[in-house]
This record gives structure tokens, sequence and C-alpha cells, in this order.
């Protein structure tokens, strides 16, 4: 993708500030993936950047108080405007009350923690959560969480109901990381799984995306039959596995109440 953006910035004479701009987000991806917070030495080899460059990126950053420098554990952390955005992402994915209800309605029923994932443009991700003490989501499973669709169950609902150019354009970005052993990372067995999964509207994934845990997911579906959104639930595999039947019905049941919940949404005109 770097090439593409560096021709147009030659071409409109603004290169500098474009590979700036990308540099500080890189940046602040990286400081966001460290719970202990990163040096900029740190930083810098992580990035293949320069230190002088690496600097003047982060005190950028940290003017706009998306970074802070932690002084006395010389390290660089998340600034409180991070937090600001995460805050209006998660505004702007939020679903309707009955959406959400339906949500919550799946993690009582399935006793397991419950998620919504829809189409946000190219992406797909999470839009709700509904989890408790007893049945945490899966980290980093949380609102906006956009990554790793081949390896979620609900993931694999959206990429199963996206035509073969879409799905070869969203799986030539994304790539197919090995996350745990059992992740299908080969193009070609993903595909033949995702035929599967659009056969029978149902996707498991049994220790893809972390080792221990497991999911499983069904669509949500407009009227004219198109897949919108999708609903899934996550357990630890020993006990998915045994409750399988289970909660397979309260989750088709969920996705259900979640199509009803939209027909009625957009009959009163709110969307």
């Amino acid at each position: 993708m770097q090439a593409p953006l560096d021709g147009v910035a030659r071409r409109n004479g603004s290169a500098g500030p474009l590979q700036s701009v990308g540099r500080a987000l890189r940046v602040l991806e990286v400081i966001a993936n460290s719970p202990d917070g990163l040096t900029a030495k740190q930083i810098a080899a992580e990035l293949d950047l320069a230190l002088p460059t690496t600097y003047h990126l982060l005190h950028a950053l940290i003017d706009a108080g998306h970074v802070v420098h932690l002084s006395d554990q010389h390290v660089y952390g998340l600034g409180y405007m991070a937090r600001y955005l995460g805050q209006a992402l998660t505004r702007q994915l939020a679903v309707p009350p009955g959406v959400a209800g339906a949500i919550r309605a799946v993690h009582q029923d399935a006793d397991a923690a419950a998620y919504y994932a829809v189409y946000r443009d190219t992406e797909v991700v999470i839009a709700h959560v509904e989890d408790s003490e007893r049945r945490p989501r899966a980290q980093p499973l949380d609102v906006g969480f956009h990554q790793a669709a081949h390896a979620t169950a609900f993931g694999k609902i959206m990429l199963s109901a996206m035509g073969p150019q879409r799905l070869a354009r969203y799986l030539d970005a994304a790539g197919l990381a090995a996350l745990t052993p059992a992740t299908i990372s080969d193009r070609g067995a993903l595909e033949d799984h995702l035929a599967h999964v659009r056969q029978s509207h149902l996707a498991l994934e049994i220790g893809e995306f972390q080792q221990g845990m497991s999911c499983m997911a069904v669509p949500v579906r407009e009227p004219a039959g198109g897949v919108v959104a999708s609903v899934a639930i996550s357990l630890p595999t020993d006990e998915f596995l045994s409750r399988r039947w289970e909660v397979e019905r309260a989750v088709r049941q969920g996705a259900t109440r979640v199509t009803r919940a939209l027909a009625v949404f957009q009959r009163n005109g709110q969307v």
C-alpha cells in the first residue's frame, strides 16, 4: 500500500507530510500494542526508523496528546487523547437498543461472551460485546476490533458472504497470519472452508484465534437475504465442545432476534 501512496504524494508535492503522518500512526500503533510502554530506541528498532526521526514523531504525538513520556520509567505510553478516539469509535459503532438487547440475551442464554460484528467499509469489525466477570470476552476482542477475520467465527461468516473479487482484495490486504497451530493460513484451504460456512450458515473456530478458546457464529441477514452482520459467542474449548448444540441454539435464536430488531429499527426510519 505504501508505493501508491508515495506516488500520489510525489505528484501533489506533499511526500514529506504524508510520509510523516503514516510514520506517526505506525508509532502510535506500536505503542498501543505494548502493555508496558516502549523506549524511543525500541520504537525505532521496531519500525526501522532513525532515532532522530523517532524522537521527532514522538514529540509531535506528545504535543497532540496521543502519547505521553513516562519519565520515571523512561518509556512512552498512550496519551489521554487516545482514549477519546476509542470512545468516539465506540459511539460511531453503537448499535440500536434492540440489537444490544438481543446480544445480551445470547450472552445469558448461551452462558458465554457474545459478539456482534458488521461490515464497516472494507473491514469486518466488532460493533458490540456482552460479557461478564464469569464469562469474559476473548482478548483482545472488543468494540472496534477488525483483525484476523480468517481466524474468528464471526469473521468467517462475513468473509463467506463476500463475492470472489471482494474476498480476494480483502485477503490480499489482510493476509492470513497463523495465530495458532490451528489457524487456517493457506488461502485455498480457507476458501474451501468458507464454502462450507456459506452452505451451513454456521462458522466454527476451534483454537484458531487463541489456543484453548473456541467460537461459533451465524449470519444476520437483510430482508433481501444478504448477510449484513454476524452473531457469535466464545468459550473455553473443552466447554464449547461439550455444550456445542445448546450453544448453537442460543446463537441462532440470537441472530433471529437481531434480524427482527433491525427490521423494527428500519421501519421506524432511524437508519
